[in-house]
C-alpha cells in the first residue's frame, strides 16, 4: 500500500507524527493509500519554509511572477489525463467531470496571469501643496488554504493561484480523503518554476487546522466545507486576528415556472441535481415547480430520467452519469436522510437506495433518489444531504415558491426557469441568495468574476477568485508623499484640510 507524503520546502517529505488515515477507492470500497497527519511540529516546518522564501518572492516583478502561473497553465494541460484519473480514482467522480475540476482551476490560473494589471494602486498628482498620495497592493506575508474533498484540484488553485500571484506563500491543507492530486498541483508549480518553499502542502486533520489558526505568521486563512466548520475556521482565525474566509454549505432551490421550457427544466435537473453524485456544494436539491400541472408534468419527465441513470465507477469509461460518493460514512449518512424523508411522510418516487454493481458490491454507491411532496418543516428540505437525491416542494403561486429560498438559512445558489423576462428580473432583484442563474442551473461564476454565497453559506467579506481574490490576499497601504522645495510653512496644529 502507498505512503503518501507532505509536500514542504519543494520536495515530498514523509510524515513524523506517526498518525495516518486510510485513503479509499470509492468504487472498490478497498483502502488504497495511507496519509500522513501533521502535527504542530510539522505545521511549523512548513511556516519556516514559507516565511524564508516570501520577501523574495514579494520582491520578484508581478509579471515574472505571472509567468510561473503560464507555465503552471501549460503543464496543466499537459497533465490533464493524469490528474483526472488520479482524482476519480480517490474521490470517486467520473473521468470527464475530474477534468472538469482541473479546468475550473485551471481558469483560475489563467485570469491570475493578468496580476500586474489586477495588483497596480492608485495616484494623485497634487492632492495637496506639493503632496502627491498612493496606494500600493502589497502580500499580506503567508496565507492558507483549508479545502474539502468534493474539488481537490479546483478548490486549491482558487485559493493558492491568487495569493501565491500576489507574492504570497502559501500553505495548502487539503482534505484527507483524496490527497494525491493537490501534492501533484504542488510538483508542477515547482516544475513551473516556482522557487522552493513557496507552496507546501501539509496533510492531516483538525490538529493542523488549529495549527493554523493559531499560528501567528499566517496572516490570512481560506476555507471550504460544511457551515459548522466554517463558523469554527471563522471565529478561530478572526480571533487570532487573521484575514478569514469562510464558505460553508448550501441547500440550492431551482424554480420551475409554468411557462419554463419542461424538457430543459428536466435536462438541467437531471445534470445539477445528479452530477458528482450531488457532491457539490452548487449542486440543486431542490425542485420548486410552481402549480399543480407543473409539478405533475415535472414529475412525469423527471422520475424516468432519474431511473435512468448510468451510475458506474470511472473505469467504466466515459458515459457514466456519476460514480460513488466519497466514504463508506457519507454513503451510510445519505441513506439515513434518504430513511429520514420517508419517515417524515415524503413521497420516494425514486428509490435508489438498493443500487448495487456487479463486481463493486463493497462500493460507496447510492442509486438516484426523487422525492416528492416534500414540505419546508422535514429534515430533507432543512440539511444539506451532499447526495444524489432531489427534493420536489410543490408551491401554488410564485410567491409562495420564492418566499421557500429567501427563508432557508443557506444562501449559496439558486435557479429560476421561465420565459417571461419580468418574472426573472423581480426574482434577480429580490432573492437574497449569493450566485444566481436565469435558465442555468448551476449558476457557477466564471473566473474573473467572483464566487460566494450568503446568509449562512459565507463568513467573510469577501468572496473567492476574481477580484475579490486579490483584495483578500494583499493589504493596501497608502502614501502621502511630499518633498522639500523650499517652502517655509511652520508647525501645524490643526489636522490637515484642503
Amino acid at each position: 500500500m502507498q505512503e503518501l507524503t507532505h509536500f514542504i520546502d519543494g520536495e515530498h517529505v514523509k510524515g513524523t507524527s506517526g498518525r495516518f488515515a486510510d485513503v479509499y477507492n470509492p468504487a472498490t470500497g478497498e483502502v488504497q493509500s495511507s496519509v500522513p497527519l501533521a502535527n504542530q511540529a510539522e505545521m511549523q516546518k512548513a511556516v519556516d519554509s514559507a516565511k524564508a522564501a516570501q520577501p523574495g518572492w514579494a520582491a520578484t516583478n508581478p509579471q515574472r511572477r505571472a509567468r510561473v502561473l503560464m507555465k503552471f497553465v501549460d503543464l496543466l494541460n499537459r497533465d490533464m489525463d493524469k490528474l483526472a484519473v488520479a482524482l476519480s480514482k480517490e474521490h470517486g467522480k467520473t473521468v470527464p467531470d475530474a477534468k472538469g475540476d482541473v479546468i475550473r482551476g485551471l481558469e483560475v490560473a489563467e485570469f491570475c496571469i493578468g496580476a500586474p494589471h489586477l495588483l497596480k494602486g492608485e495616484y494623485t498628482d497634487g492632492a495637496g501643496p506639493e503632496i502627491d498620495m498612493y496606494s500600493l497592493r502589497q502580500p499580506v506575508g503567508i496565507a492558507a488554504g483549508i479545502t474539502p474533498f468534493n474539488f481537490p484540484a479546483m478548490i486549491p488553485m482558487w485559493k493558492f493561484c491568487p495569493a501565491l500571484a500576489c507574492g504570497n506563500a502559501f500553505i495548502l491543507k487539503p482534505s484527507e480523503r483524496d490527497p494525491s492530486v493537490p501534492l501533484m498541483l504542488a510538483e508542477l508549480m515547482i516544475e513551473a518554476g516556482l522557487p522552493k518553499g513557496l507552496l507546501n502542502v501539509v496533510n492531516g486533520d483538525k490538529e493542523s487546522v488549529d495549527a493554523i489558526l493559531d499560528h501567528e505568521d499566517i496572516g490570512a486563512v481560506g476555507f471550504v466545507g460544511s457551515t459548522p466548520i466554517a463558523q469554527y475556521v471563522y471565529s478561530r482565525g478572526t480571533a487570532n486576528g487573521k484575514r478569514v474566509q469562510c464558505f460553508g454549505g448550501a441547500k440550492n432551490h431551482m424554480i420551475i415556472m409554468p411557462d419554463a421550457d419542461m424538457d430543459q427544466a428536466v435536462d438541467a435537473l437531471v445534470g445539477a441535481g445528479y452530477g458528482a453524485a450531488g457532491e457539490r456544494c452548487m449542486a440543486v436539491s431542490v425542485a420548486v415547480p410552481v402549480g399543480e400541472d407543473t409539478a405533475n408534468r415535472l414529475i412525469e419527465k423527471l422520475a424516468p430520467r432519474v431511473e435512468a441513470l448510468k451510475i458506474a465507477p470511472y473505469t467504466d469509461g466515459d458515459d457514466a452519469d456519476f460514480g460513488p460518493v466519497v466514504t463508506k460514512e457519507a454513503q451510510q449518512r445519505i441513506l439515513g436522510l434518504i430513511d429520514r424523508g420517508v419517515e417524515e411522510g415524503a413521497t420516494l418516487a425514486v428509490d435508489g437506495r438498493g443500487f448495487t454493481m456487479q463486481g463493486y458490491e463493497n462500493g460507496f454507491f447510492v442509486g438516484g433518489c426523487l422525492f416528492d411532496n416534500v414540505t419546508k418543516d422535514m429534515d430533507i428540505y432543512k440539511t444539506e444531504i451532499f447526495g444524489p437525491v432531489l427534493s420536489t416542494v410543490r408551491a401554488e403561486t410564485y410567491e409562495e415558491a420564492i418566499q421557500l429560498a429567501l427563508d432557508h438559512e443557506y444562501g449559496n445558489g439558486v435557479a429560476i426557469f421561465t420565459r417571461d423576462g419580468d418574472t426573472a428580473r423581480n426574482f434577480v432583484n429580490r432573492i437574497n441568495i449569493g450566485m444566481v442563474g436565469v435558465n442555468v442551473p448551476i449558476p457557477v461564476p466564471l473566473a474573473y468574476h467572483t464566487f460566494g454565497g450568503w446568509k449562512k453559506s459565507v463568513f467573510g467579506d469577501l468572496n473567492q477568485h476574481g477580484p475579490d481574490a486579490f483584495k483578500f490576499y494583499t493589504r493596501t497601504k497608502t502614501v502621502t508623499s511630499r518633498w522639500p522645495t523650499g517652502i517655509k510653512e511652520g508647525a501645524e496644529f490643526s489636522i490637515p484640510t484642503m
